[in-house]
C-alpha cells in the first residue's frame, strides 16, 4: 500500500489504551482488591471482548498490508514467547501460556502459505464462511460447539489432550493460561479481516484501498496523532503496560503506607 490509513493505526491505538485500562482495573479488581461488580460481571466481559475482537480483526486485515511479514510474523512470536517465560517466572498464578501475542505471530506465519488458496475464495464468501467458523467454533475451548450460551453438541474428548491440543483450541486437563487465544476460533475472526480487505481491494480494483470514496472522506478527518502513534507502535505499548502498571500500583501503595 503506498499511503498509510492513519485511521487503521488509530483504531488499533484505541484498542491498545482500552487494553492498558482494561489490564489496569483487571489488577486493581483481582490483585488489590477492588470491589468492581460491574467490571466481573457482564460489562466487563464485553469490555473484554471489544478489545481482543477488534484487536485481532484488524490484525487480520493488515496481515496483506506492509512487506517482511515473515519477519514480523517471527517478531510476535518471539515476544509472545518472551511473554510467557516472564509471566511463568515472575508470576506462576497468572502466567501467559498462548497469550494474544502467540496466536497473532502464528496468525501471521500461517497466512504466509496460505495467502495464495484463500486469496482464490471469493471475499464475500470467504468473509462469511470465516465468520460462521468463528461461531460454530467460539466455545470450543468449553468442551462443545456453538457461540456463547448457544451449545451445538460437545467435542469429542479425545481432542483435548496436552499443550499441542490447547495451541490449537482444545486445553488438555490443567490447563491454565490468564490470556489464552488458541487457533481456533480466533484465526477465523483473524480471516474474517484478511477477507474484509479482499472485499475493499476488489471494490478499488487495480487501485490502493485508500482511494475509495469512503475511506478517502474518513482520511480527511485527521486521525488524533497520539492515537496513530500508539497504534504504529503497538508492540512495544503491550510489552511494556503490564510492568508500568504494576510499578504504579506499587508506587501507590507505598504512597498510602
Amino acid at each position: 500500500m503506498s499511503k498509510r490509513l492513519t485511521w487503521l493505526d488509530a483504531l488499533r491505538g484505541l484498542t491498545v489504551l482500552s487494553m492498558i485500562l482494561y489490564h489496569g482495573t483487571w489488577n486493581a479488581v483481582y490483585l488489590y482488591g477492588a470491589s468492581l461488580p460491574w467490571y466481573e460481571g457482564l460489562p466487563g466481559y464485553l469490555w473484554q471482548q471489544s478489545i481482543c475482537w477488534t484487536f485481532i480483526l484488524v490484525a487480520g486485515f493488515c496481515s496483506q498490508i506492509g512487506r517482511h511479514r515473515l519477519k514480523r510474523g517471527l517478531l510476535i512470536s518471539a515476544c509472545g514467547l518472551l511473554v510467557t517465560v516472564a509471566t511463568t517466572l515472575y508470576s506462576p498464578v497468572t502466567k501467559i501460556l498462548f497469550g494474544v501475542l502467540t496466536f497473532h505471530g502464528a496468525a501471521v506465519l500461517l497466512s504466509i502459505p496460505l495467502e495464495k488458496p484463500l486469496k482464490k475464495i471469493p471475499p464475500a464468501i470467504g468473509l462469511a464462511s470465516s465468520a460462521l467458523l468463528f461461531l460454530l467454533t467460539r466455545n470450543a475451548g468449553s468442551g462443545c460447539w456453538g457461540f456463547e450460551g448457544l451449545a451445538l453438541g460437545r467435542v469429542p474428548a479425545a481432542f483435548y489432550q496436552d499443550n499441542l491440543t490447547a495451541f490449537l483450541g482444545f486445553p488438555g486437563p490443567g490447563f491454565y493460561s490468564a490470556d489464552y487465544f488458541p487457533l481456533i476460533p480466533w484465526i477465523f475472526l483473524f480471516f474474517c479481516g484478511f477477507f474484509l480487505y479482499g472485499l475493499l481491494k476488489t471494490a478499488a480494483g487495480n487501485e490502493p484501498i485508500a482511494s475509495l470514496p469512503a475511506i478517502r472522506r474518513l482520511e480527511a478527518h485527521q486521525a488524533p496523532k497520539v492515537l496513530q502513534f500508539i497504534g504504529r507502535h503497538a508492540l512495544i505499548f503491550y510489552l511494556l503496560h503490564q510492568p508500568v502498571l504494576e510499578g504504579g500500583f506499587t508506587l501507590l501503595g507505598m504512597i498510602k503506607k
